[in-house]
């Protein structure tokens, strides 16, 4: 399993190579990219600083997919985040999992990512036309979350 929190772009062909590489066993690899879009609660966007604690937010990710790994058998996983000075279309986070079969490697993907869009410990800052703003998750990704969360033990009367 790979996370890295860099300033750097990242190249998706690179990354899922390396998943692939010499693991006979890896049938599917789901990957997500996600990138600065220009317009964002109907403001345009010019540009976003995005800032992390070092060491933190590396043990979260981590975390998040040791989580995943609970769920589903995943041969392999990367998350790539980036922070920064970010423009729209530059590329932000990459998540990318192997596993035998495209069902857990897709859930798998999507699990990481409502985590990581939601509990990793990143701070989003947009520059607008009139300003700047900092950006919480919103409330699609906190039901987006909920999917996930393991059913509790029966209430009692």
């Amino acid at each position: 399993m790979t996370v890295k929190v860099q300033l750097e772009d990242f190249d998706l062909s690179t990354e899922v190579a390396v998943l692939r590489r010499a693991n006979p066993k890896v049938g599917a690899v789901a990957c997500f990219i996600g990138a600065v879009r220009d317009l964002n609660d109907g403001e345009n966007v010019s540009a976003m600083v995005l800032e992390h604690y070092p060491g933190m937010t590396e043990k979260a990710l981590e975390a998040i997919i040791e989580r995943a790994r609970e769920r589903w058998p995943i041969a392999d996983a990367v998350v790539i985040h980036r922070y920064g000075p970010l423009a729209p279309t530059d590329q932000i986070v990459l998540v990318a999992v192997a596993t035998a079969h495209r069902g857990d490697a897709f859930a798998a993907c999507e699990f990481i990512m409502d985590y990581l869009k939601t509990v990793a410990p990143f701070w989003k800052k947009e520059t607008l036309e009139n300003g700047e703003r900092w950006v919480d998750a919103r409330v699609h990704d906190h039901a987006a979350l909920d999917k996930w969360a393991e059913p509790g033990p029966p209430k009692a009367d």
